[in-house]
C-alpha cells in the first residue's frame, strides 16, 4: 500500500478488475470470463466475493508488501557478510558463496550476495571485451582437440617459489587437465603429456603456441630444404610419433579457451591454495587430484557428440621409449659415447657410425641404435695431465769471442782492412 486510497497492482491484476467489473455488472458471463482470464468459473466467484467485500484492491496480490516467508534471516546475512570480509574480501560473489556453503554451511546464491554487497558499496565488476568478430565452434567430439599452454604465475602468492601451471583442456567438452612444474619446457611439456594419456588416452591433435618447447626456431638445412622438411622440436617430434597433429596457433586470441581458463584459474585455484596454505610444487599437484574434478564437474560441458575419439595408449615401455629427448650421438673407434660432458662405453657389440641417447622423463638415460637398447656404463673423469715442472735456469756465464772470431772482422771496404790502416 502507498496510501490509503492508492493501491499498487500489477497489469495481469488491472485486467482482472476490468474483467471481474463487467462479469458484475452482467455483461459478461462467469463461463466467459473464466476463458479471458484462464481461471474455472469457481475462482471467479471467489474475486467476485473479494470485489465485493474489499473493492478492487481485494483483487491485488495478498503479499505484496510483506516481508516474504523464504527471506534469509538477518542474523545469518550478518555472520556471511562478516565471514567475507575477514577471510574472502578479495574473492568474487561467485566464488565466495561456494566457499561459504562449503566451509560455514551458510548456503545462497551468488546474485543474493552480490546484492548484499552492493549494499555495503563493495562492488566487484569487470567490463567484458567486446568478442572477437571471428568466431569459431567446438569440435564436436572429445579427443579431437586440445589447448595446451603453460602460465607463469605467483600462484602461492609468495609464500613458495614461483612456478609454471601446465594446462590441457578439451576444446569438445572444455574438460580440464593441469599440473604444476618449476619452468615451462620439454621434459614438463612432456611428463604433463604422459599423465594426461595415462589418464584419459592418446588425442587426435594439440593446437600450441610458438613456444620454443612446441615449435623448433631452428632454420631448416640444406637436405631438409631438399627434403622439404620443417624443423621440429623434441616435443613435436615425440607427437608425431604418437601419431598427434601439432597445430601452431599464431596469437594468444587463436587458443583464447586455454586464455580463458587462466584467467579463471589465476583467481580461483590462487584462492583455494591459499585456503588450504599451500606452497610447495608437490603440496600443490597432490590437492590438484581432488580438485580437479570438482572443476570440471562444474565447468565441463556436454560434448555435441558422445564419441570419444582419444586412442588407446600404447602397451608397455613405448610411452616412455617415445615421450624422451633423443640425441644422435657419434660411437668412436673405442666403442665410447661422448654426451654432455661425460663419457659412456658401450658394451654391447654394435656395428654402428651413431647411436641415439634417450633422456628420459622420469631422470633415466638410455642408448640405443635402431630401437634397440645397449648396455653401457659410465667412464668416471679421466686423470688430468699434470704438466712437468720447469726446469731451472742454470746461469751462464758471459762468453768473450776471440780474436780470431768472425764476429771480429768488420766489413770494411777493400784498402781499409785493420792492417792497412793500422789498426791493430
Amino acid at each position: 500500500m502507498v496510501g490509503e486510497d492508492r493501491v499498487i497492482m500489477s497489469v495481469k491484476e488491472l485486467r482482472r478488475v476490468h474483467v471481474i467489473r463487467q462479469t458484475m455488472e452482467q455483461k459478461l458471463t462467469q463461463i466467459k470470463a473464466g476463458t479471458l482470464l484462464g481461471l474455472t468459473p469457481r475462482h471467479i466467484r471467489r474475486l467476485i466475493e473479494r470485489v465485493e467485500q474489499a473493492g478492487d484492491q481485494g483483487l491485488a496480490h495478498r503479499g505484496r508488501g510483506t516481508p516474504s516467508n523464504r527471506r534469509i534471516p538477518d542474523k545469518r546475512k550478518a555472520m556471511a557478510l562478516q565471514l567475507y570480509e575477514k577471510r574472502y574480501a578479495d574473492f568474487g560473489p561467485t566464488l565466495a558463496a561456494e566457499k561459504l556453503a562449503e566451509r560455514h554451511g551458510i548456503t545462497l546464491s551468488d546474485e543474493t550476495l552480490r546484492r548484499w554487497l552492493r549494499e555495503r558499496g563493495i562492488v566487484h565488476f569487470t567490463r567484458r571485451k567486446r568478442p572477437h568478430r571471428a568466431w569459431r565452434a567446438r569440435r564436436a567430439h572429445v579427443g579431437e582437440l586440445l589447448q595446451l599452454d603453460g602460465s607463469h604465475h605467483d600462484w602461492f602468492e609468495g609464500r613458495g617459489p614461483r612456478c609454471v601451471l601446465m594446462a590441457y583442456i578439451d576444446d569438445a567438452s572444455s574438460r580440464v587437465f593441469v599440473r604444476f612444474y618449476e619452468y615451462e619446457g620439454t621434459i614438463p611439456a612432456m611428463d604433463s603429456f604422459q599423465r594426461y594419456v595415462q589418464q584419459y588416452g592418446i588425442p587426435l591433435a594439440i593446437y600450441a603456441d610458438k613456444h620454443t618447447t612446441y615449435q623448433s626456431p631452428a632454420p631448416p638445412t640444406v637436405d631438409e630444404q631438399l627434403a622439404g622438411i620443417t624443423p621440429t622440436s623434441q616435443f613435436g617430434r615425440a607427437l608425431g610419433e604418437l601419431g598427434v597433429e601439432l597445430i601452431a596457433a599464431h596469437s594468444p586470441q587463436a587458443k583464447g579457451r586455454v586464455e580463458r581458463l587462466f584467467k579463471t584459474v589465476q583467481d580461483r585455484l590462487v584462492k583455494e591454495l591459499r585456503l588450504a596454505g599451500i606452497a610447495t610444487i608437490k603440496a600443490a599437484n597432490q590437492f590438484l587430484e581432488a580438485w580437479l574434478p570438482s572443476y570440471n564437474r562444474r565447468f565441463a560441458v556436454q560434448p555435441a557428440q558422445a564419441a570419444d575419439l582419444h586412442r588407446p595408449k600404447p602397451a608397455g615401455g613405448d610411452l616412455n621409449r617415445i615421450l624422451c629427448i633423443k640425441t644422435t650421438r657419434c660411437l668412436r673407434r673405442d666403442w665410447t659415447v661422448v654426451h654432455h660432458g661425460h663419457l659412456y662405453q658401450v658394451r654391447t657389440n654394435v656395428r654402428a657410425a651413431h647411436v641415439i641417447v634417450e633422456d628420459r622423463v622420469d631422470g633415466t638415460r638410455r642408448i640405443t641404435h635402431n630401437g634397440r637398447p645397449l648396455s653401457y656404463h659410465a667412464i668416471p673423469a679421466r686423470p688430468e695431465r699434470v704438466a712437468a715442472p720447469p726446469k731451472a735456469q742454470v746461469p751462464r756465464p758471459p762468453v768473450t769471442p776471440t780474436r780470431a772470431h768472425p764476429w771480429r772482422k768488420r766489413l770494411l771496404p777493400e784498402g781499409t782492412r785493420p792492417a792497412a790502416a793500422g789498426i791493430t
